[in-house]
């Protein structure tokens, strides 16, 4: 959603010429990919993380604007609310010393960030949902000051008709409402692109659903959400809940999400584009000025930016894009799966793993999609998201006999997906040196049953039973969470608890 909106009111006319201009691009997309017009394989990947702001207290600090003034750079961005900030990292070969390199860059930039946020009073946390925030945080007028978002936020509004009801049944139950999507603020996620070729786009996006379980149960670091302890990664149900342009009615007759999983495999990604225009009604139906056949007809590159513009307010964890670079329209899987953090080197093993892992699916013989049903994935997605490292996931079974079995989701990633892992990182061309230091890093939090998510939860309830209160306790291992988070080593190593305070004197 990167788009510059002007905020505006819409009438019936614009919503028929935007639906109009929808099916011309559908048209014009299915022609690109018949005719392969597309850019040559160039294996590059491309990575953005999601981020907070908080005060030295641990508590959310609505100051983005001032901050990305004193960054001054185009590597930042906002995003939905005044606590958060995102940072692009421009795209990279995958090969050689990759993740070492993405490490080094990232350090610098977020070290630079967090200076300067320090110079209001702020500091940056890679977090999946900040412990700290309260429903008061979250409400409209908490929004970044961006039309783009003002916008969505009012036509999702306009669409459901009636407040957000946020209803997550964990190891505690939250239930409340809300007014506006800013709810929807308190993700903040990273997000792996993978620029592919049509011919592999389907393997790819196939192979991304089937292990989406697998990235959540080794990565999930989103325990908290106002107060209360809820499933291990919340982002997915709180995201699916937060923009839910569906009233209870309209769930009930089966109406599908804007923020889902799926529901099939797929053959080509043009099967995504025409599910999001046969199933999504648009939201932003701003037209441009581009006639998309004519520029096709005349050997051009079309921007698509209606069909673009309306994939990016349907929120799928693995999403189709269609882009152009250099004049050349490509495809790209972006994977949205993840919670951002817990440190940089966590990050990087959690991409390590997914683009070794999705190229060694992507191109086994008997393709691991093949095998599970469509309905499996889907509730190991969200057993993952429930349980986190102690997840329980449907898989294959190994040899002649076929079927598929339950198994320990860290089992299913040491035993099978590491191996995995590690020859599509080799076919990658990524050096023993990233591909060990980064997957070792996997392996060990199965080994140790640690991610960012059970550290939290371990933490809190230390704090607990210290004597703290319950707000007291979540801000504690806010502050905790974020000291050791820029001290950069991995999340298994971390002590659970908190420090203990050093005697005066």
């Amino acid at each position: 959603m990167g788009e510059k909106v002007v905020a505006g009111q819409f009438d019936l006319s614009d919503r028929q010429r935007y639906r109009d201009k929808l099916r011309q691009c559908l048209s014009v997309l299915e022609r690109l990919l018949a005719e392969e017009r597309f850019d040559r394989p160039k294996n590059l990947m491309g990575l953005e993380i999601e981020l907070n702001l908080t005060g030295p207290d641990g508590m959310p600090k609505m100051l983005n604007a001032q901050v990305l003034e004193r960054i001054a750079s185009r590597d930042f961005q906002t995003e939905l609310a005044m606590f958060n900030l995102e940072v692009n990292i421009a795209p990279h070969r995958l090969g050689g010393r990759v993740f070492d390199q993405l490490a080094e860059e990232l350090r610098t930039s977020l070290a630079y960030a967090d200076r300067k946020a320090n110079e209001v009073d702020a500091g940056i946390v890679m977090i999946g949902i900040l412990p700290t925030l309260d429903r008061d945080d979250l409400v409209s007028s908490n929004l970044s000051d961006v039309d783009r978002y003002a916008l969505l936020n009012d036509q999702i509004v306009a669409a459901r008709g009636e407040d957000f009801a946020l209803d997550i049944d964990g190891v505690e139950r939250l239930t409340c409402t809300s007014r506006s999507i800013a709810p929807e603020a308190a993700c903040t996620s990273v997000q792996l692109h993978l620029q592919v070729t049509p011919g592999r786009f389907a393997d790819v996006w196939n192979a991304a659903q089937a292990v989406a379980a697998a990235q959540i149960a080794v990565g999930a670091n989103s325990p908290f959400l106002f107060g209360r302890e809820l499933w291990r990664e919340s982002r997915p149900p709180l995201f699916q809940q937060s923009t839910d342009t569906r009233p209870p009615e309209l769930q009930a007759q089966g109406v599908r999400p804007r923020t889902w999983f799926g529901e099939r495999w797929i053959s080509s990604a043009y099967d995504l584009f025409e599910e999001n225009l046969r199933y999504y009604p648009a939201l932003l139906p701003i037209c441009d000025d581009e006639n998309p056949v004519e520029v096709f007809d005349k050997g051009g590159a079309p921007k698509l930016a209606e069909l673009v513009l309306h994939n990016g307010t349907v929120y799928r964890w693995n999403r189709p894009v269609y882009d152009i670079a250099d004049g050349v329209p490509h495809l790209r899987v972006e994977n949205r799966v993840l919670p951002a953090g817990p440190t940089i080197t966590d990050v990087l093993a959690n991409a390590a793993f997914y683009y070794g892992v999705v190229r060694a699916l992507a191109e086994e013989s008997r393709p691991v999609w093949t095998r599970l049903p469509f309905e499996a994935a889907a509730a190991n997605f969200d057993a993952a998201c429930r349980h986190g490292i102690d997840a329980r996931l449907t898989w294959p079974r190994r040899g002649r006999h076929g079927g598929t079995a339950e198994i320990d989701a860290v089992s299913l990633v040491r035993d099978e997906l590491l191996p995995l892992a590690e020859a599509g990182l080799e076919a990658w061309g990524v050096e023993a040196a990233d591909r060990d230091f980064y997957l070792g890093v996997i392996e060990e939090r199965c080994r140790r049953r640690v991610n960012g998510a059970s550290w939290q939860t371990a933490t809190f309830h230390r704090a607990l039973e210290a004597g703290m209160s319950r707000d007291a306790a979540l801000a504690a291992t806010t502050r905790r969470y974020r000291d050791l988070m820029h001290k950069g080593e991995p999340v298994h190593t971390w002590p659970v608890g908190l420090p203990e305070p050093v005697p005066l004197g």
